[in-house]
Order: structure tokens, then sequence, then C-alpha cells
């Protein structure tokens, strides 16, 4: 198993991304811990992990409040240490109304949050992986395809990869990977219960609503389930990408081409 006896934590536990890299991570193997703001849906997700024979604990926890989570975890490294940090919580943002009809108070929200959710779970999380000399930090941030209609979210992105930069430059030394997942911009996943393989061409664009990306634009023509995108989690996640730090790992279909 490519974590096993890994312990990772994984913020925004109970959303689709989170709960989707929280199972993979429990089927590598991974001691996990569920973190998020509604302790019934962490629950769900830990008892789903537990009846496919994974270890899951939860806790309730706002990324947003600094000391709650650098309480968390040094509750975390107390009991073994912290190996992997994913975060995929939300940034609460505005879409659909173009920066020109924007208040700044809606357009600054996303930007302000992410950084400070972000910057906090890296922060508590490296304190413990650089002093242990190894670890991995995970970050899920959105495209870098030109989009309207997203308010302050692609400044979110751009900030997220400019703080994972700095944090990898930082505690590389200390032999913690920091990286960051791009990942598509809308439509959105597929629905694993019915579309394993990710959405088909048609599927996507007849979800798409106005200033999303059709799938027209990706190259293999499909999006990637949350499974998918779990996996791809999971690998970054284990010593089989342990060269790939400060890096985006670009999983878009072709939506954003280098």
């Amino acid at each position: 198993m490519l974590l096993d006896t890994k312990t990772a934590i994984i913020y925004g536990a109970g959303g689709a991304i989170g709960s989707a890299v929280a199972r993979a991570y429990a089927r590598e193997g991974a001691d996990v811990h569920l973190v998020g703001r509604t302790m019934a849906t962490l629950e769900e997700v830990a008892q789903r992990i537990r009846h496919d024979g994974g270890t899951a604990h939860v806790a309730q926890v706002d990324a947003i409040d600094r000391a709650a989570v650098v309480r968390h975890a040094d509750a975390v490294a107390a009991r073994g240490g912290i190996d992997i940090c994913f975060n995929a919580t939300s940034n609460d943002d505005v879409q659909g109304t173009p920066l020109l009809a924007m208040q700044f108070e809606d357009f600054l929200r996303p930007v302000t949050k992410a950084v400070t959710a972000h910057f906090n779970v890296a922060t508590a999380a490296g304190r413990h992986m650089t002093r242990r000399g190894h670890g991995v930090i995970l970050v899920m941030a959105g495209g870098r395809e030109a989009i309207s209609w997203l308010g302050g979210s692609h400044v979110a992105w751009a900030a997220l990869a400019g703080l994972c930069r700095q944090l990898a430059a930082e505690f590389g030394p200390h032999g913690v990977r920091v990286n960051w997942l791009l990942s598509p911009g809308s439509p959105g996943y597929g629905d694993d219960d019915q579309r394993q393989d990710g959405a088909s061409l048609s599927e996507a664009e007849d979800a798409t609503a106005p200033g999303e990306t059709k799938a027209a634009g990706l190259l293999p023509r499909h999006l990637p389930s949350y499974d998918e995108v779990a996996n791809i989690a999971a690998f970054a996640a284990s010593d089989w990408a342990r060269t790939i730090t400060a890096s985006e790992i670009n999983f878009t279909g072709g939506a954003v081409v280098d």
C-alpha cells in the first residue's frame, strides 16, 4: 500500500473531494484524521472508512481558527507524528457576478479565507514535519485558465500557488514537500456513483452553465471523477512522488496546458 503506516490529516474531509481523498488514503493504509466544520458529515465519512476496514478519527475544527488548528495538529503529532496534510477547504467565493459589478468584500473574501486557512493548516502541520525531517503538504487549487464570473477565486488560487512555493522553499531543506493540485475549472467532477470514469464530453457540455468551461477544451475529452482526483492525491502523498515539490500537479484534462 502506498501510504502504509502514514498519518494523514485531511481538512475539508466532509466535502466531496476531501471525503474521496480520505477514503483513498485509508485504502492505501494511512491512519486518517478527518477535519471540518460539520461533525455529522465527518462522522458519515469516518463510518464508511471504518466499514471498509480503515482507521479514521474526526475533529470539528474551523481552518480559519488558528489556535484550534494548532491544538488539533499538536494532538495528532503527539500520537505519533504527522506525515501528510491535505487541505480541501472551501473559499466561500461568490460566483456569477462580473468584477465590474462585484462588491469589494465579496471579491476579497475567498482570497482572505484561502490564504488564512492554508497558512494556518500548512504551518501547524509543517512545524511538526520539519522537526521530524519528513512530510508532505498538499493543497487543492483551482485552474489558471481564463474564466469570467469567478469573482476572487482566480486571485485566491494564484495566492495559494505563491504560498506553496514559499513553503516548499522554506520546508524543503527539512525534508518536507509542498505541492498544489491544479483542478479543472467548472463544470466540476463526475458523480462517482454514476460516472466512475469521469464526465464524458456530451455530459460535461450539457452541464455547462454561463461562465463555465466546456469539456471541448479538454484534451482527453472527459473530466476526472472524485475517485481519480483521490488517486492522484494518494500518489502525490506517497514516496513514489518523493522528488516532486514546489510543483503544480495538473489534472485539468488539458484545460490548462503549459
